[in-house]
């Protein structure tokens, strides 16, 4: 049996992260603890807490109104850029995004309290049922939201806080073949990685904020197709903004020319031959880049004999 730990662990790596994350009865108490100095809701309920095991920190709801994040100290970079988007995003969009409540420190671990959403259902839930023309007008929608969010000016002070674009691009391409046998590239296509990566560029264009979170997972929804909802910026970066549309064209659009046409149209930017290779070469170059995760929406794409058909295959044109 699992022992809670009362005291947050110190020098935790990310494997035992991980591990701990999954295990949500070993923080209970330090997550209680916790929620019993930002208000009254364990002191009144402990089931008022309700933790979950999704995302890359440990997450609570406490009552029905808040949520509590908490971050391991080696992603406090993550929960400092989470705060800063929060504060910016916050009614600034067409759909809503939680509110900044608090911020603080507990035993070296970072943490941010937000309001809880509500209206919608969460997008990887709804998007199986979907009729084809609700996915059809959320895909446009999607594209849209991308537009207003990439409008918003980006300070210094933002800059401060995520990583220069350029040598964080270098640095995924060091580690590309790496990640890639790591997280199951099939063979034929990982032996031309390496070549592909390196033998063009990625999309550029000015920096903007990029949330990375325009997947079915940070999406609340409606089974008409109407975005209700978006959150979890804690893993975002400022660059070109086509980094953000990789989440809606692997996750959803994949396989789809009319899918694809529609996200690129609340875009507004036309796809091409050219555009989508160097698109395919962003995904691999990805923070969390994962083919077999991220296309699963495309049955057949590991078939593909070369990085330039598969980039057909994802991306039909119209």
């Amino acid at each position: 049996m699992a022992t809670a730990m009362t005291t947050l662990p110190q020098g935790l790596g990310p494997a035992a992260f991980d591990d701990l994350h999954d295990r949500p009865a070993a923080s209970r108490e330090a997550i209680e603890s916790l929620a019993r100095e930002l208000g009254p809701w364990a002191e009144r309920d402990p089931l008022a807490i309700r933790q979950q095991t999704e995302g890359t920190a440990l997450v609570a709801f406490l009552g029905d109104d808040r949520v509590l994040k908490l971050y391991p100290p080696f992603l406090a970079d993550h929960c400092a850029f989470e705060r800063a988007v929060l504060e910016r995003l916050h009614g600034r969009l067409a759909v809503p995004t939680p509110r900044l409540l608090a911020g603080g420190e507990r035993e070296g671990w970072p943490f941010t309290v937000m309001t809880q959403l509500h209206g919608g259902v969460l997008l990887s839930r709804l998007w199986p049922a979907m009729a084809e023309a609700a996915r059809l007008k959320l895909l446009r929608s999607l594209g849209e939201l991308t537009v207003q969010v990439h409008g918003l000016p980006v300070d210094d002070a933002l800059l401060a806080l995520a990583p220069p674009w350029d040598p964080f691009i270098a640095g995924q391409r060091r580690r590309c073949l790496a990640r890639q046998q790591r997280t199951g590239l099939p063979a034929h296509l990982l032996g031309q990685v390496e070549a592909f990566v390196a033998a063009g560029p990625v999309p550029a264009g000015a920096p903007v904020l990029l949330t990375g979170e325009y997947t079915p997972m940070n999406l609340f929804a409606r089974p008409t197709g109407e975005l209700a909802a978006m959150f979890d910026f804690g893993d975002g970066l400022v660059g070109p903004r086509a980094y953000d549309w990789l989440g809606p064209l692997a996750f959803l659009a994949a396989g789809s020319a009319a899918r694809v046409a529609a996200f690129m149209g609340g875009v507004g930017v036309p796809l091409t031959a050219a555009l989508r290779e160097q698109l395919l070469r962003l995904l691999l170059l990805h923070r969390y880049s994962h083919l077999p995760l991220q296309l699963q929406s495309c049955p057949g794409w590991e078939q593909a004999g070369s990085f330039a058909e598969l980039a057909e295959r994802l991306w039909p044109l119209q």
